[in-house]
């Protein structure tokens, strides 16, 4: 007969969710760093050149969110995933041209007010076990508003 009792609490287990859940968050941003070169590169027509430098822009940021949490996992005892395969199997499959620049800016808003949601969900966990990866992501997350608006603001007419 299996033993059916409560088993003590493991708090490697807890390590361990905690840093598949900051590698998944990891993968996001690499993927968007991604994303946001290839359109400030593919971007053109009239009023592209605000957008390329928008993208650009949020290109080197999102490249230093995916420092910033490499360098968390690194902290906890983890190692970062950059591994490409399970990279580009998160939702990267916009790779044709000829896009406009709106279809490219619902895109890329479409993906920050993802990565918002992640940041969201994944605060309560993060508060009740490590208040240091809180208080980071509480800070991707105001960055990731901040390019949300902006991007919203090039859509406006």
């Amino acid at each position: 007969m299996a033993d059916t009792r409560p088993q003590p609490f493991d708090p490697g287990d807890d390590l361990r969710v905690r840093l598949t859940l900051l590698n998944a968050a990891l993968a996001t941003k690499v993927v968007h760093v991604r994303c946001y070169t290839r359109d400030a590169l593919c971007a053109a027509g009239p009023g592209s050149e605000a957008v390329k430098a928008a993208f650009g822009r949020n290109a080197r940021e999102a490249q230093g969110h995916a420092l910033r949490l490499a360098e968390r996992i690194q902290q906890l005892g983890g190692r970062p995933d950059f591994h490409v395969g399970g990279l580009m199997s998160r939702g990267d499959t916009h790779d044709e041209e000829g896009r406009t620049l709106v279809e490219l800016l619902r895109e890329n808003l479409a993906a920050e007010r993802a990565a918002i949601e992640t940041y969201r969900d994944l605060l309560p966990y993060f508060a009740e076990r490590d208040p240091d990866t809180q208080r980071l992501l509480e800070e991707l997350l105001t960055e990731e508003e901040s390019h949300a608006r902006a991007l919203q603001a090039l859509l406006e007419p």
